[in-house]
């Protein structure tokens, strides 16, 4: 798997535009090829400048965090572009006078807008699209992941700007209509290659997809239209949930670039460790400690459980390592009916130091090699309790 372009500059999936560009000013210093000792600095230098430019590019970006590195990199490759161009050189729909390829509706075009979330000849470049997710991580221990919790949580996230209501510059500000794109919001590159000429259309970066220039930028935001604040939120977690598992919240994510709906939260739940039970899955596992003359002649203990102790019969000659079942008494299933297992293993203690009477008692059995030992009434059951 090739390297994520994230990963090459060193951010986070939700970073903004303006750390992204210090990010690459950053890498690009320490690798460029005229001053870097690195004998890998011309191609580190190459990825650095390919992540930069898709990551700033809104249309590519988005793209790319719905494809993933690997597809978006194959779909340049064989000549399309992801940021919403369509296929270079065959005018944006190669297909688009041919009736939709024989029932494929408006053609390769219309499925590459539905892939690429761009269009060809930059169709539905301003269509409501839906913000980013955004991923946070919470922890709960064990019980609370038995009982289910309403746990409290904040979350740092991009919102629109209060000052500039998420425009990115004053009311005041003077418009212009940009003249690198003479207001599109893309510009169009023609290049003659061996096998014809190819076009490739991508966002305008002089104004970055608007089509407007503004005399000033908004001093809270920087112009961006948004800023980082911290929420407070809170979330139901249900009864069962498991290590690793993710929670989603609609529309708690990232605000849209465009006026589409914000995109979701995803939540992380990890499960503390728990200093009695392990978990596999829905079951539960308790490692058991008893004394000698409990595994020999069996008894009643307590075992407990996330739901209170429960009496256990210990088995006369049980072994040590030995594992019972509690049925039902694991975890809840998560949204299904019904809970898993507690499995119950023995371990047999062998004390450290023994009083007069315990060690009385253990000689007589081993001098009597397993046989039956006459002893007065009870004094077993004296020794049971003094182990």
């Amino acid at each position: 798997m090739s390297e994520d372009f994230y990963d090459v500059l060193g951010v986070s999936q939700d970073a903004s535009a303006e750390e992204i560009k210090k990010a690459y000013r950053k890498k690009a210093t320490e690798y460029h090829p005229d001053v870097s000792d690195d004998p890998d600095a011309e191609e580190k230098f190459k990825k650095i400048q390919k992540a930069k430019k898709v990551l700033t590019d809104e249309d590519k970006r988005q793209a790319y965090d719905r494809m993933g590195h690997d597809q978006f990199e194959q779909a340049e490759k064989h000549g399309f572009d992801a940021g919403g161009g369509g296929p270079g050189g065959m005018g944006g729909d190669p297909f688009g006078g041919m009736g939709g390829m024989g029932g494929m509706g408006g053609g390769l075009g219309d499925i590459f807008e539905q892939v690429f979330g761009g269009g060809s000849r930059g169709r539905g470049r301003n269509r409501p699209r839906k913000g980013r997710d955004l991923r946070t991580g919470l922890e709960i221990d064990l019980e609370q992941a038995f009982e289910g919790v309403k746990k409290q949580f904040t979350v740092e996230r991009p919102e629109a700007c209060e000052t500039c209501d998420g425009e990115g510059h004053p009311p005041e500000a003077e418009a212009s209509t940009c003249p690198e794109c003479q207001g599109r919001g893309q510009v169009t590159q023609v290049q003659q290659t061996p096998l014809g000429r190819v076009q490739q259309t991508t966002t305008c970066p002089r104004c970055e997809g608007e089509g407007t220039l503004y005399s000033e930028t908004c001093d809270d935001c920087r112009g961006e239209g948004y800023v980082r604040n911290e929420a407070s939120l809170s979330v139901e977690i249900p009864a069962g949930i498991d290590d690793g598992q993710t929670l989603r919240m609609e529309s708690e994510g990232a605000p849209s670039p465009n006026g589409g709906p914000h995109g979701d939260l995803l939540i992380d739940i990890s499960i503390a460790d728990h200093p009695e039970f392990e978990r596999e899955g829905d079951d539960l596992h308790y490692q058991l400690p008893i004394s000698f003359p409990q595994a020999t002649f069996g008894d009643s203990v307590q075992v407990p459980t996330l739901e209170g102790s429960v009496e256990f019969e210990v088995p006369k000659g049980t072994q040590s390592g030995e594992t019972f079942r509690l049925e039902g008494k694991g975890m809840p299933r998560l949204r299904r009916y019904g809970q898993g297992d507690l499995y119950v293993r023995v371990q047999v203690v062998t004390p450290e130091s023994l009083n007069d009477e315990q060690r009385e008692a253990l000689e007589a059995f081993a001098e009597a090699g397993g046989e039956e030992i006459e002893v007065s009434e009870g004094f077993f059951e004296k020794i049971k309790r003094s182990f």
